[in-house]
């Protein structure tokens, strides 16, 4: 829904080629919203327990409704909407899903892009849970992992910033950052070294980047009614592909160790 938001907004005021920099922006902010939360969580568990940590959500909960409250909309019906038993003369939720499931079906580019966003995040959005025990595999103590997680957490911030640039790339060039990305992750999980950590933090920026450049191609392509109903088939899509690397992950590091396994993940962004 916030993607289809956004997107339409920004359509409405003729600045769509825009929204890969702004979401990118958005990314980072949510990156260092998680780093400060990170810093912040062992004083107030420390400070107040649990209750201090619940009521901490509850107001984090509270306020991100008042942002998106605050987000302009300028929805109007549409004329040529059947109507679906709502009697408000727009589309239905049932006539929605069928738009939306049809143009994700009917459209080649919507179909690609779709395909293209579950892919390109699924796996280093997978991958990223596993990240503490590479750490720790690379022969780091247990107190110096969070360490070393801010690195790739910072990385994966920067990548989100330069979204709007990397919106700008062509076909054969966004294929080869996914490459070069793949590779930089491959060979930094593979030297069993700390300093390894630093070409994972590295890929992760470019596929952070490449997830929202693969979204604001898929609203660029999207041109039915049901933005939000294609965006949530990529997102579910996204999810149901992530529930297979992580089936995978356990079986690849069982014989090859942590580092083999993000190895042998990086390898799908060459199908890609």
């Amino acid at each position: 829904a916030l993607e289809a938001l956004v997107y339409e907004e920004l359509e409405r005021l003729g600045a769509a080629n825009r929204y890969a920099a702004i979401m990118g922006r958005a990314e980072s902010a949510g990156t260092l919203g998680v780093v400060l939360a990170m810093a912040v969580a062992s004083p107030v568990l420390t400070v107040g327990g649990y209750p201090a940590v619940g009521a901490a959500s509850a107001v984090a909960c509270a306020l991100t409704a008042a942002v998106a409250a605050a987000f302009p909309e300028h929805r109007t019906p549409r004329p040529d909407a059947e109507s679906d038993g709502d009697g408000d003369g727009d589309a239905g939720w049932t006539a929605t899903l069928r738009a939306g499931l049809a143009e994700a079906r009917g459209s080649r580019p919507v179909r690609s892009a779709v395909i293209l966003v579950a892919l390109v995040w699924a796996v280093w959005g997978a991958l990223e849970e596993f990240t503490p025990l590479l750490v720790q595999s690379t022969g780091v103590s247990d107190a110096g992992v969070p360490l070393f997680l801010l690195l790739i957490w910072a990385g994966v911030a920067l990548g989100g910033l330069f979204a709007g640039r990397g919106a700008r790339l062509t076909t054969p060039w966004f294929a080869v950052l996914l490459v070069v990305a793949a590779a930089v992750m491959a060979v930094g999980a593979l030297t069993g070294h700390p300093a390894g950590i630093v070409g994972v933090a590295v890929a992760f920026g470019a596929f952070q980047l490449a997830s929202v450049v693969a979204d604001a191609r898929l609203q660029h392509a999207i041109t039915g009614p049901a933005r939000a109903t294609v965006t949530s088939l990529a997102g579910m899509s996204a999810a149901v592909t992530t529930m297979g690397v992580y089936a995978s992950y356990a079986a690849v590091a069982a014989a090859a160790g942590h580092g083999g396994a993000f190895a042998v993940l990086a390898l799908p962004y060459l199908a890609v």
